[in-house]
């Protein structure tokens, strides 16, 4: 597995990038304030929230900016549940090419080995980027509170921050923000129906600073994949 694409699991960063659209050196934390100390138990049943309950393939469009350029294009990504998924994108007339397998929170492959690392430079974002909350890395500590319709949850370790917001109920809202050292890595929100179906995402990137907007235009339940849907690619 590439070093480079696998990070600490609590910082798991996807990154799809889009827009860049006014990132700031810093930014007002995404949990709401009165987060307490919550059990386990209580975080495993707002993560299984947003657990995917049946398989399928998303095709989406996409679209990056920073400072210096603007691409896009398309791409697709098989979700298998509960913790699998493949990703594919390629920009316009077939340039940057890229495709990776997923498995919880490690990349199992990735073709071209860099080619994703503009897009995905990490697992836990790229997870909520298609409105999926991975579960809290052991020792964290755990905060919370659910109220109006809204739950936000955090894990706390002792370089890293993630929280999830998730609100609404149709549409379907999953906020996600990861910080290390309490600088923002990258913050997304994607925006769901209420059967889980995705409509759109948006990640952000401080740093760069970029944006990366996805637009999901089909969706194709799929009971199972093909096992050659899930075996490396042969690189050109």
């Amino acid at each position: 597995m590439p070093q480079w694409f696998r990070l600490d699991r609590p910082v798991g960063v996807a990154y799809l990038a889009l827009g860049i659209a006014g990132c700031t050196p810093s930014q007002p934390a995404l949990a709401p304030a009165g987060l307490v100390t919550v059990e386990p138990g209580r975080v495993a049943e707002w993560v299984s929230r947003t657990t995917p309950a049946r398989g399928a393939m998303h095709r989406f469009t996409w679209l990056y900016q920073d400072e210096q350029a603007s691409k896009g294009g398309r791409g697709s990504v098989r979700i298998a549940p509960p913790d699998s998924l493949r990703f594919d994108f390629a920009g316009s007339l077939g340039i940057g090419k890229g495709t990776a397998a997923v498995v919880g929170d490690s990349a199992i492959w990735v073709v071209p080995e860099r080619s994703v690392e503009e897009l995905v430079p990490g697992i836990a974002l790229l997870w909520a980027v298609l409105g999926v909350a991975e579960g809290p890395p052991a020792g964290a500590r755990l905060l919370g509170l659910e109220s109006e319709g809204k739950a936000a949850w955090q894990y706390l370790t002792a370089d890293d921050t993630v929280t999830y917001v998730r609100s609404g109920s149709d549409p379907v809202i999953l906020a996600a923000e990861v910080r290390r050292g309490g600088k923002v890595v990258g913050r997304t929100s994607m925006t769901m129906k209420a059967d889980g179906t995705p409509i759109k995402a948006r990640l952000s990137v401080p740093s760069v600073p970029s944006k990366l907007e996805i637009t999901f235009y089909a969706t194709v339940p799929t009971a199972a994949f093909p096992p050659e849907i899930w075996a490396r690619p042969v690189e050109p």
